[in-house]
């Protein structure tokens, strides 16, 4: 890991990435294809050691309150988060000053800030995202290794429920020939109907492959999968859009549970929904004297 001062920490849409790179290990990961231009090994972590100097700085001279986002590009409970307690600093930034929080993770490590997010949702609305990909543990280990695995994500998922806090699911990516089964997307819909999540985001049941990422996601594919590399070769071809060749059965399924149970899954919907800021302290006030 290595540190450096940023110059910048919210993006034009109030989006913040304390880390770049990460520990995690997923296999198919996104960020690390080339045309992100990240300047360092993918595992070697980039800190931005003055994020929470710059978060304080921006919240306290805008002019009104809105959603911070945060985990988009790179996971803000990395195993670094455990001892350098970056991203605890941020939320209680964000708690201080009363914006909302959309933050996005695969580990449990945020339930050790449950006391924020709870601060956080008692005020405005916290929004916690978390991806799940594959309903079996040991499937799980070996596309998403150094991270929990999805029963235990879960898990959070039920504890964040009891506490009132809103929840979405990524259920993405889908990996053709591997987690693209009729039972995997069962399994994954059931734990979310357990936990009463207030959406799924899917965009397709397939992922995504380009230039960096490709490299990686095949190699791990020759380690793990023998052979099915020269499949994804012949079916895709060096294609950006890999969709599961059971995409449509997969996505009719995620439709017709989610109109069943209440679930929302219209991506735009969802994020209009995570980025739309609400002053729970006004409704009350409004409330006791309206």
């Amino acid at each position: 890991m290595h540190e450096i001062n940023a110059k910048s920490i919210l993006s034009p849409q109030n989006g913040m990435n304390i880390y770049r790179g990460c520990s995690h290990g997923c296999i198919y990961c996104d960020a690390r294809s080339k045309c992100y231009n990240m300047k360092h090994e993918f595992e070697d972590i980039e800190i931005k050691k003055n994020a929470a100097d710059l978060l304080e700085h921006n919240l306290k001279h805008k002019r009104k309150r809105c959603m911070i986002g945060t985990g988009a590009m790179s996971d803000p409970y990395l195993h670094i988060e455990k001892d350098l307690k970056l991203t605890r600093r941020c939320l209680k930034i964000i708690d201080q000053y009363e914006f909302g929080l959309a933050i996005q993770t695969k580990s449990d490590l945020i339930l050790r800030d449950l006391d924020i997010l709870k601060s956080i949702n008692a005020k405005t609305k916290c929004v916690v995202q978390m991806t799940l990909t594959t309903f079996d543990d040991e499937l799980c280990k070996i596309i998403e290794p150094n991270v929990c695995v999805t029963s235990r994500r879960a898990e959070v998922l039920n504890i964040l429920r009891d506490e009132g806090i809103p929840t979405v699911c990524w259920f993405t990516p889908i990996l053709p020939f591997i987690n693209d089964t009729k039972e995997n997307v069962q399994g994954i819909l059931e734990y979310c109907k357990t936990a009463k999540t207030h959406g799924i985001m899917m965009f397709g049941a397939g992922m995504t492959l380009r230039d960096g990422n490709r490299q990686y996601y095949y190699e791990k594919l020759d380690e793990h999968f023998p052979g099915l590399k020269d499949k994804y070769v012949k079916t895709f071809g060096n294609s950006y859009d890999v969709p599961s060749p059971n995409a449509k059965e997969l996505m009719n399924m995620v439709y017709s549970f989610c109109n069943s149970n209440g679930i929302e899954y219209n991506s735009n919907k969802l994020i209009e929904y995570m980025r739309m800021f609400e002053d729970k302290m006004a409704w009350e006030q409004l409330s006791l004297f309206g």
